[in-house]
């Protein structure tokens, strides 16, 4: 079950450092959001919060691919994709 949090965790963080890279003004709240979640989830271990900030940057990100594709790779959204959707194996998240 580690292993799972640790998908999530993996992925919100490459999340954040792809709306670093892009520094634009418009991403600073989902950046904020994801370094907090993935603080709060060092601390505690609780994953809850990487699932429900990983699903607004998931929406963000697969936005923003479609308006630039070069700028969002697809692996990134599909390892996203991937890690939230273990969440509904996890009988205590649902």
């Amino acid at each position: 079950m580690i292993k799972t949090h640790d998908k999530i965790e993996k992925a919100c963080i490459e999340a954040k450092q792809k709306f670093d890279d892009l520094g634009m003004i418009e991403y600073s709240d989902i950046r904020s959001k994801l370094e907090f979640v993935i603080g709060s989830y060092r601390f505690d271990r609780n994953p809850i919060g990487l699932y429900k900030i990983g699903t607004e940057a998931l929406t963000i990100l697969k936005k923003h691919h479609e308006a630039n594709p070069k700028q969002i790779p697809k692996k990134l959204i599909n390892d996203l994709e991937k890690a939230l959707a273990q969440q509904h194996s996890l009988n205590y998240l649902i």
